[in-house]
């Protein structure tokens, strides 16, 4: 059955990639919240035309309110859920064709989203379609779930699971390959002072983060263990806010050490100033012999005859909120640095490759 999977996505590959080039000139860029487009009207009119291409595969769709949809093969209560975004951050500058014209050039196609995340999520689109079209009859159903507020806060999916029950297992194709069965923790720590505090807060900030080490060595949080790394500090933002000076650091963190040690370790260091965790989400991980992880790591094997052992990543997806799921692609060893930059790119050699292995993936979790 595996080789009539791969041969149906060759087949239906002319079709995927078209459907993608639709989706992806698509500006679906964060707006005005409005009535009916709680993300703004781009982007609801994005997921309106995905789940118009997902009705015209034949699959039972479902719009929950223009905060996020899916599209269902099969009946049942417990299924497999793959979860993917519509929503693009800001174009930016940089860009060698128009960012939302899904230019093609030597075999690549660049566009804002083509990797982050609508390419990805639209060939789990046509894996499901190809498990359809072969008429096999999986275990559970399946949903590919369409978001709409990944780069800006994740309200699409707390709406969702506020109305809809999670997956029983499935993944994210938001991150990268091999099957990811593990990620760090992520906290947002906002460092405040008042305006008369001027001197101490900006000394502060410049010895303990702006000329520290990024391990965050100098506030003896320099943490790591085998499996995560080390302890990161990243995207540092400076502002003034309503007479108050606001210094924002995200830390990306081990599983070894907690959000405690994070807020009490600079809350000792900064005294006289405010230390408040403004976002935070836990480690998220699955044992890697599981049988979800296990068979996701067959699927890629099978594909790219590559080695599939399981990974752990620094990044943050899906997978923090929605129980059950693992980030699983799209992007392939040495494919670094392209999301959210000018010319994002992928290859549609490796649009067609992830299709067979989520198809297979699809096909081996639904077997379960």
């Amino acid at each position: 059955m595996e080789e009539e999977i791969i041969k149906k996505i060759d087949m239906l590959s002319l079709r995927m990639i078209e459907d993608i080039k639709t989706i992806v000139k698509m500006p679906s860029v964060e707006g005005t919240f409005q009535q009916g487009a709680p993300f703004g009207k781009d982007i609801a009119l994005t997921l309106d035309k995905v789940l118009e291409i997902a009705q015209s595969l034949g699959f039972e769709t479902k719009n929950l309110d223009h905060y996020i949809g899916y599209a269902q093969y099969g009946k049942g209560e417990d299924y497999i859920g793959i979860i993917g975004h519509l929503d693009v951050v800001p174009t930016g500058l940089g860009w060698k064709h128009p960012p939302f014209s899904a230019y093609e050039e030597d075999g690549y196609i660049y566009s804002r989203g083509i990797l982050d995340n609508k390419g990805p999520i639209m060939t789990c689109l046509y894996a499901l379609y190809a498990i359809k079209e072969l008429n096999i009859k999986l275990h559970k159903p399946v949903r590919i779930i369409f978001g709409c507020d990944e780069e800006t806060g994740f309200k699409d999916l707390e709406y969702y699971l506020k109305h809809e029950k999670p997956p029983v297992m499935g993944w994210t194709p938001d991150c990268k390959y091999p099957v990811v069965y593990a990620e760090r923790g992520r906290a947002v720590i906002e460092i405040s002072a008042k305006e008369k505090q001027v001197d101490e807060f900006f000394l502060f900030i410049n010895n303990y983060f702006l000329n520290a080490n990024t391990n965050a060595e100098k506030l003896g949080l320099d943490f790591k263990d085998e499996e995560f790394g080390i302890n990161e500090m990243r995207n540092f933002v400076l502002k003034h806010e309503k007479s108050k000076l606001v210094f924002s650091v995200t830390f990306s963190y081990p599983a070894n050490m907690t959000l405690e040690t994070i807020v009490e370790t600079i809350r000792e260091k900064a005294k006289n100033m405010e230390v408040t965790c403004v976002q935070h989400y836990f480690p998220v991980k699955f044992e890697k012999d599981c049988p979800m992880v296990s068979l996701l790591s067959k699927a890629y094997e099978k594909i790219t005859h590559l080695d599939g052992t399981p990974v752990t990543t620094t990044g943050g997806t899906y997978a923090k909120l929605m129980p059950h799921i693992v980030p699983f692609g799209p992007s392939f060893p040495g494919q670094k640095g392209i999301g959210h930059q000018p010319n994002e790119w992928m290859k549609i050699e490796d649009l067609n490759t992830n299709a067979k292995i989520y198809a297979l993936g699809i096909y081996y979790l639904g077997m379960l």
